[in-house]
């Protein structure tokens, strides 16, 4: 197979500015100038800078303490050298391009396993799609390969390799042109894109910002991916997670949390732990079992077992092949027929009907327990299917979970992935260990050393901030935490029209709701007797979490004269029910009725105490605010009228990458008092950071975003004073 190698000179146009276009000069004066009109020279306006604020100084109050980070110092040795950066085409047989994904490490791996001397035994970066980077130049500045690649997947445990290449001797060639079984034929070429100086790397990781500085960062993150790549662990971005049974955590469902280690080039190497959700490996009849919580195979929904299976790699035995499900057939096993083909004696072709269980049983000799009665599992393509018996399959391990969490799972991740500060530390060293980055080829050539010791650094444990509560007392909170027993509220509300509902069987409610009126009138919250106690009828307990809320909610309106100001839900379980959502929907989206939820397990002072902090809070009372906001003294603050602003977006679960994401803001209100607040929020595109809704101009003249409905509030709350200032968290 020969290789088509071309050396492509970088083009100059004819005045020698490298492509860039020239600039046009500026347009000539009009020729007939009127008699009464004297030309005046324009004036040039300049642009104001806008710089990042400076830190004027270090603070100084605060018991000095010192801490370990999970920063890892970098040195640079080599100076001198330059990174190139390539661009990688990628091709099937007939010259259709494809992107790289998936398949794109394990080509350039062929690439370089069989034409290294070509490639000057160098070593590469790739990002797995359009760019390679190198430590020096390849020996031309286009490169154009062919390459044989077994299209079989290979299993993570064996670190993503490539099929073994073929040994270079004299019949490289022809070896480079064999075609083994299930095999497809890759052409690549690799033409130069920039040069970038080693320096610019040393410059970025002591935080001296340059042409290159961001580039040179992202090489040497491209270099931990493929490290990480060919460790044999799942990529998530910048979070690599090894095939490792002690980093798993079950929670539920066939579904199991895994812990990773996350890395990235700043100024310092930074490492962190990070956690992704897989597919529980194994047998797949056990997964499904357990993903849809049956107990046996015979009550599986086969409907929503396609629809989870879909896409997941198995591999099947007993040959080991690895395969992406496409599909489940849609007949039992007994009963689906499929064509074998073969050769009778006179070397005739003939085509045999039989099913794939007689097939597997008959002509393979493999014993089938139980996968008769149940659908195959299909690997191959919409017009020609490819069945495997469902018990013959299993479930490759490091196989991202995208769907989104029950409440149980998500209650029980949380729980499970739990770390104090020395285990936190613990594994951040062995990943570190493991990862070994002192052995990693471009690195080295790089001259980049990563320590292995925690950076070091100073901190301040700031006093505790002195709290204003009720009847102008103090309270002093002690560990981060302060008790409100024996204390009232600095502005307590008045709860007058408000029920009851009870989804739970368990619960004396009527003993709760007089313990509740008694903590609250210590509190300073008066609560008149709710208007009625709503019992969810028994009938509905076995029903959809929809149902249930929608039914109760039809007999409080068909009973309550008006919307209450008030609904206290009693739920039966604590932090993973599934009427939560369902409720707070109905309530707080559609009919605006503030509710607070309770599971409540043990009912006393303290546990009254919180539920009423959150209930006054939510009904526009306010519980405490710090001394210096009662003085008022709070620096810059208090003096300026000022408005304080926190947003923030959050976005789906990976698995529901397609639904809205929700912008927040909160804004300070009633100045000088920084305690009492609004929020707004809305839905945008999915996955935008940016907060779309701020400015929503909808004339010249009119404007309905989030800052001017912000900026009203404040003015009217605040005695009609515009903010002078306006300090923003994001």
């Amino acid at each position: 197979m020969e290789t088509g190698i071309k050396m492509e000179p970088l083009q100059q146009n004819q005045n020698g500015t490298d492509g860039k276009e020239d600039a046009l000069p500026p347009p000539p004066p009009p020729l007939d100038v009127p008699p009464n009109v004297i030309p005046e020279k324009a004036e040039l306006i300049k642009k104001p800078d806008r710089l990042p604020m400076a830190r004027r100084g270090l603070g100084s109050k605060g018991q000095r303490i010192p801490l370990f980070t999970n920063h890892f110092k970098v040195n640079v040795t080599n100076l001198e050298g330059h990174l190139f950066h390539y661009s990688v085409s990628l091709a099937y047989e007939d010259d259709t391009p494809f992107d790289g994904k998936g398949i794109g490490r394990k080509v350039i791996d062929k690439v370089q396993e069989t034409y290294n001397s070509e490639l000057g035994e160098k070593h590469f970066a790739y990002d797995g799609e359009k760019s390679l980077f190198t430590v020096g130049p390849l020996p031309l500045n286009k490169l154009e390969f062919t390459v044989v690649l077994e299209d079989v997947p290979s299993s993570r445990n064996n670190g993503n390799a490539s099929p073994d290449g073929p040994d270079r001797s004299n019949e490289a060639d022809r070896k480079r042109i064999r075609r083994p079984y299930r095999s497809k034929t890759y052409k690549v070429a690799i033409s130069f894109a920039a040069k970038i100086p080693m320096q610019a790397l040393a410059s970025a990781l002591r935080g001296q910002d340059s042409e290159n500085s961001q580039e040179t960062l992202r090489v040497l993150d491209i270099i931990l991916r493929q490290h990480a790549a060919k460790q044999g662990c799942l990529l998530v971005r910048q979070s690599f997670f090894h095939n490792d049974p002690k980093n798993f955590v079950d929670v539920g469902g066939g579904v199991y949390g895994c812990r990773g280690f996350h890395s990235s080039f700043r100024t310092i190497f930074l490492a962190d732990v990070s956690t992704t959700m897989i597919v529980k490996p194994g047998h797949v009849v056990d997964f499904l079992i357990e993903n849809q919580k049956v107990n046996d195979p015979y009550s599986l929904d086969w409907a929503k077992a396609k629809r989870m299976l879909k896409n997941l790699k198995i591999s099947a035995s007993p040959s080991n092949t690895e395969y992406k499900i496409t599909g489940l057939s849609e007949k039992p096993c007994n009963e689906q027929l499929f064509s074998l083909k073969s050769r009778n004696g006179n070397g005739d072709g003939e085509s045999l009907e039989l099913t794939v269980y007689d097939y597997f049983v008959n002509h393979r000799h493999i014993e089938l327990r139980y996968s008769g009665d149940f659908p195959c599992i299909n690997v191959g393509k919409p017009k020609r299917p490819t069945f495997i018996p469902i018990e013959l399959c299993t479930l490759v391990p490091l196989q991202r979970y995208t769907k989104s969490l029950t409440n149980l799972q998500r209650a029980s991740l949380v729980e499970k992935s739990r770390q104090k500060p020395q285990e936190r530390m613990r594994v951040l060293s062995d990943a570190l260990k493991k990862s070994n980055y002192s052995k990693e080829p471009l690195l080295l050539s790089c001259g980049i050393d990563i320590c292995n010791d925690f950076t070091q650094v100073e901190g301040r444990v700031l006093p505790a901030p002195r709290l204003k509560v009720g009847n102008g007392d103090d309270l002093f909170p002690r560990n981060g935490r302060w008790n409100f027993n024996n204390k009232k509220l600095v502005d307590p509300t008045k709860i007058q029209r408000w029920a009851v509902v009870n989804f739970s069987a368990r619960c004396d409610v009527h003993g709760l709701v007089r313990d509740l009126i008694k903590c609250g009138d210590m509190k300073g919250i008066s609560i008149e007797q709710p208007f009625d106690i709503f019992q969810e009828n028994p009938e509905f307990r076995r029903a959809p979490p929809v149902v249930r809320v929608e039914k109760l909610f039809e007999e409080i309106e068909r009973k309550l004269p008006g919307l209450p100001q008030f609904l206290l839900c009693l739920l039966p379980e604590r932090k993973n029910s599934d009427i939560y959502g369902p409720w707070k929907k109905k309530n707080l989206s559609e009919h605006g009725i503030v509710t607070q939820c309770i599971a409540p397990t043990r009912v006393n002072d303290q546990y009254l105490t919180n539920v009423l902090l959150k209930i006054n809070a939510k009904l526009g009372g306010l519980n405490s605010m710090l001394s210096i906001e009662h003085s008022p003294s709070i620096p810059m603050v208090s003096k300026v009228p000022t408005i304080l602003i926190g947003m923030d977006v959050s976005h789906g679960s990976p698995g529901q990458s397609s639904i809205p994401s929700i912008a927040a803001v909160v804004s300070s209100r009633q100045w000088p008092l920084i305690s009492r607040y609004r929020a707004s929020v809305r839905t945008q595109s999915a996955k935008v950071e940016m907060v779309e809704s701020l400015f929503k101009k909808v004339s010249d003249t009119v404007d309905e975003g989030i800052m001017r409905e912000l900026l009203c509030d404040f003015y009217v709350s605040s005695g009609k004073r515009k903010p002078g200032q306006i300090i923003i968290f994001r």
